[in-house]
């Protein structure tokens, strides 16, 4: 049985931070210093300072958002446990040999998609989610499956042997102010306790917000829960330090 936290922990996925210093620098030839800003990667550090338990970011195929350097000086940072969301390709494979991240976390990947929406079909694609994740195991790294909470997807992704999931979040979100609210719960409800039950560390994101996360938290056998858009948004208002402490102490009333 896996040892879990008493308390859900929480990583702050900080792409929209790059994404908007990629709104205005995008062709500086710099992710950092001088006029260039914000810089993720000081973010970064700074919601690890407010309690952030890790930091998650994606390094997309089109580099939209978060650029290799961020993740160099990410994974160059002994403190930070990073998390890197990943496509299933040859290339983010043998980067994340090379940096050897904390986590892993295999998603799908669309260049027309503004952000990832939906799970990994890890079913669809086994052979090619296989190679990765044995290449992570062998490596130590600790990899995760971004599914939805379907009975299939859950138990192709313990035949692949992935110690961690993390459920998609999105569909109930999307639903969270409309009636199809209580049956996507109930899915989430239902693939974590089949997770849990299969040996799998349960972990959730996409779409929790300030709101939604007084349900969220009561899924069953939760890790962590991976949360940008929202925190960056608040952060805007109230600064990054109070949105990542009250995400947090909202997580563990």
């Amino acid at each position: 049985m896996v040892n879990l936290p008493l308390m859900i922990l929480l990583g702050v996925n900080i792409d929209h931070a790059a994404t908007l210093r990629q709104a205005r620098y995008r062709s500086a030839g710099a992710t950092h210093g001088g006029s260039v800003e914000p810089d993720p990667v000081t973010l970064a550090f700074l919601c690890e300072k407010a309690g952030a338990d890790g930091i998650t970011v994606h390094l997309r195929e089109d580099r939209r958002h978060i650029q290799e350097e961020d993740v160099l000086r990410l994974a160059a940072a002994k403190s930070t446990r990073l998390n890197l969301e990943m496509a299933c390709t040859p290339a983010m494979t043998a980067l994340a040999l090379k940096l050897k991240p904390h986590s892993v976390c295999l998603v799908p990947e669309s260049r027309e998609e503004i952000t990832t929406e939906g799970g990994l079909d890890v079913v669809k694609h086994r052979d090619k989610v296989a190679r990765v994740t044995d290449a992570m195991n062998a490596a130590g790294i600790k990899t995760s499956h971004f599914i939805d909470p379907d009975a299939d997807q859950i138990e192709m992704s313990v035949k692949l042997k992935a110690p961690w999931i993390e459920l998609h979040t999105g569909a109930y979100a999307n639903a969270y102010h409309r009636a199809g609210r209580k049956g996507e719960f109930a899915r989430l409800v239902a693939g974590a306790q089949q997770a849990h039950a299969a040996g799998l560390v349960v972990n959730a994101g996409h779409g929790i917000n300030y709101v939604n996360i007084a349900e969220v938290r009561t899924i069953p056998h939760l890790h962590e829960l991976n949360i940008g858009h929202s925190i960056i948004s608040r952060a805007l208002f109230t600064g990054i330090a109070e949105a990542v402490r009250t995400m947090k102490s909202l997580m563990n009333p």
